[in-house]
């Protein structure tokens, strides 16, 4: 395919222009300014467009986000009918609509009724921070509010805002806003490969589970509400646990009466081919 041709502004008034008009996030802004930000303006397939004709093969799926591609004309003519039919309706308090209801079932059905409920969400943050609510709503519920620690791992990634910054391990977020907040704490990352030595996976695999046990043991389980993990690590370096390690992280858990919730935000839905 031939590269398209865009008659829209120069690359360098739109640069000067988001330069004095908009922050990015996890980038050095002095630096951005000073070089530009990469114009895009074309999505087709897997492949994007900047505004000087580049072409790009778009390895991230936009943020993980655009895993059936660029430009669908399916998509284009369902957003448009939906937008003619019915923009927006909020679903608080005793409203709902069709598009919802029937979004549901076609999820149940695919997860094979493996579920039972569900809350949209706009952002992985925002699930997470849902998350958050959910597991210490969980327990007051059941009569056991002091159970309000939630565990993460280090470097595990669930999102930017207050708590889910908090949540995920990375050393510099935290630095970014005196985080985390209170009742979060972290556990070890299951990398073999930087951290394993002379270990075989498998016994490095049920060595990095081993230190959930030892931090609930510190707490105390009696205050751990959940532990809360992606099931390979995107953001903090596409981190896959070795053979072992999810069966005695289940076995922890249950041990221990302790919620095992699962960040499937860029892992899930087909993404990575199941």
């Amino acid at each position: 395919m031939n590269a398209p041709h865009f008659p829209h502004r120069t690359t360098q008034d739109y640069q000067r222009s988001d330069a004095a008009h908009h922050l990015h996030a996890f980038v050095d802004q002095k630096a951005l300014n000073e070089e530009g930000a990469r114009v895009m303006v074309r999505g087709e397939g897997v492949h994007l467009w900047d505004n000087d004709g580049n072409r790009y093969l778009d390895g991230m799926s936009g943020l993980w986000c655009t895993n059936v591609g660029y430009g669908r004309p399916e998509l284009v003519e369902a957003a448009a009918r939906q937008m003619k039919e019915l923009s927006y309706y909020n679903m608080f308090f005793h409203t709902t609509h069709p598009s919802v209801i029937e979004l549901s079932e076609r999820l149940f059905a695919l997860l094979g009724n493996r579920f039972s409920h569900v809350v949209y969400t706009n952002s992985g943050s925002e699930s997470n921070e849902v998350l958050i609510r959910t597991v210490r709503r969980f327990w007051d519920v059941m009569g056991k509010p002091e159970k309000k620690v939630l565990i993460g791992r280090v470097n595990g990634y669930h999102g930017s805002t207050v708590g889910s910054a908090s949540l995920g391990g990375m050393a510099f977020m935290h630095e970014m806003g005196d985080l985390p907040i209170p009742n979060i704490t972290h556990v070890d990352e299951p990398y073999w490969y930087a951290n394993g030595g002379d270990l075989s996976p498998e016994a490095f695999g049920k060595q990095a589970a081993l230190s959930l046990e030892r931090k609930i043991l510190e707490i105390g389980a009696e205050r751990v509400a959940a532990f809360v993990a992606e099931p390979f690590q995107g953001a903090g370096g596409m981190i896959f646990p070795p053979d072992g390690y999810w069966q005695e992280i289940e076995r922890i858990c249950r041990q221990y009466d302790v919620l095992l919730c699962a960040d499937e935000v860029i892992g899930g839905f087909g993404r990575t081919g199941e």
